[in-house]
């Protein structure tokens, strides 16, 4: 993201405003991060989520309609916390030295009739128990089924009667078009059950997410979204959810409310999450550890490079899967139009036996695998290619 764009936590100016949460989080974002520094999940999990009940309807709906029939379906989530205070402070009443409790308000949405509900990971993050809100008002205890940081996507459960729960349909966000209308319910600043509408205003968005990665595919919107909306579905004009509200920007001031610039998580990535977190209750991401920078053809001839496509490695990161495949980083960088270029490295020509092309398509190569595959890269050496087999690790708990 652009360095004169200020993103906001809730909480504290780091990254980005994570819409649901009354906690900060730390962490800087990665840049042309592969493996190490990016979460892609592009591989769709078989469908474990309940049918939906929603009626499958041809055309557009109104605002109206979408809201009547997928309300029901959103919740409100509130997450108790303890959380860290200063020694002084004068606005809270602290229970004991240096601790505070805590609430974390968001939003989520039934998925299922067994009383899965996915909300977002950070709203949820450090819970000591956590409740759901219904539309008829009845509040449930939920049990946290498992959460993914580096996607920020949470599943809980409630005991409900199946013939209480609504499940919203799900969508597939990899056919939604910029400039396609959407709606988004949930609880802005506790609201509950708040509708808003926009477009589609951008595609392929990255993300931070809590633990400092980044989530790739992401949807923009300038459907108003503001703190509490958090984990709460984006849903398309027929009804179906494409994605989880997640973030705003706040712009240059950092005013930390919205100004027409919210992102979503694509619903494709959290329903393979979901599934997986339903399933094991956690998720393993495949890691390869390099940061790399594309190749242009201007850089390719001014440099002297063997090809004019595939990716420079910038860094590997020691221990990682990448280093312990030999992959070299950089020696020296040189700088061109603005963009800096590791050289004296490797060059990764192909993955898999295709043409590299952009860092997107290693990640989406990588977020297709699980930790233990093996990936096979096409790599340029002192001007010679070379086939190097890798074994994918498994990516840490946080960036480091």
């Amino acid at each position: 993201m652009a360095g004169s764009t200020r993103l906001l936590y809730a909480g504290g100016l780091i990254a980005a405003a994570l819409l649901g949460s009354a906690l900060a989080l730390g962490g800087a974002a990665l840049v042309g991060g592969v493996g190490g520094g990016t979460t892609t999940i592009r591989e769709l999990e078989p469908q474990v989520l309940g049918t939906p009940i929603l009626e499958e309807r041809h055309g557009s709906l109104t605002v109206n309609e979408i809201y009547r029939l997928a309300a029901p379906g959103v919740v409100q989530v509130t997450a108790a916390q303890v959380v860290s205070t200063p020694s002084v402070n004068p606005f809270f009443e602290v229970p004991s030295p240096g601790r505070r409790q805590a609430e974390s308000l968001g939003s989520g949405f039934v998925i299922d009739k067994a009383g899965d509900v996915v909300t977002n990971y950070h709203v949820i993050a450090g819970a000591r128990s956590v409740e759901v809100s219904f539309s008829s008002d009845e509040s449930l205890k939920a049990r946290v089924v498992g959460s993914d940081a580096s996607t920020d996507i949470a599943v809980l459960r409630v005991d409900a009667h199946s013939r209480a729960l609504t499940p919203l349909p799900l969508g597939d966000s990899d056919a939604v078009r910029v400039g396609d209308t959407v709606v988004a319910i949930g609880n802005p600043l506790g609201y509950d059950r708040t509708v808003t509408s926009g477009i589609v205003s951008a595609l392929q968005r990255v993300i931070q997410s809590p633990n400092s990665y980044s989530i790739d595919h992401v949807i923009q919107t300038d459907a108003a979204l503001n703190k509490g909306n958090s984990g709460g579905p984006l849903l398309d004009a027929r009804g179906r959810v494409i994605g989880v509200n997640s973030q705003i920007s706040t712009g240059v001031a950092g005013a930390g409310g919205n100004i027409g610039i919210g992102f979503a998580v694509p619903i494709n990535t959290v329903r393979a999450v979901a599934a997986q977190l339903i399933r094991t209750g956690h998720v393993e991401h495949a890691y390869l550890g390099i940061t790399a920078q594309p190749v242009s053809a201007t850089a390719a001839k001014l440099f002297r490079l063997p090809v004019a496509y595939g990716l420079l490695i910038a860094s590997v990161q020691p221990g990682s899967a990448a280093a312990k495949a030999g992959l070299r980083a950089a020696k020296q960088s040189a700088m061109l139009a603005g963009e800096t270029y590791p050289l004296g490295g490797d060059l990764i020509a192909k993955v898999d036996g295709a043409r590299l092309t952009s860092i997107e398509q290693l990640r989406d190569a990588i977020g297709e695998k699980r930790p233990g595959d093996e990936v096979k890269l096409g790599v340029y050496r002192d001007g010679n290619e070379r086939s190097v087999t890798v074994k994918l690790g498994r990516q840490p708990a946080a960036r480091g």
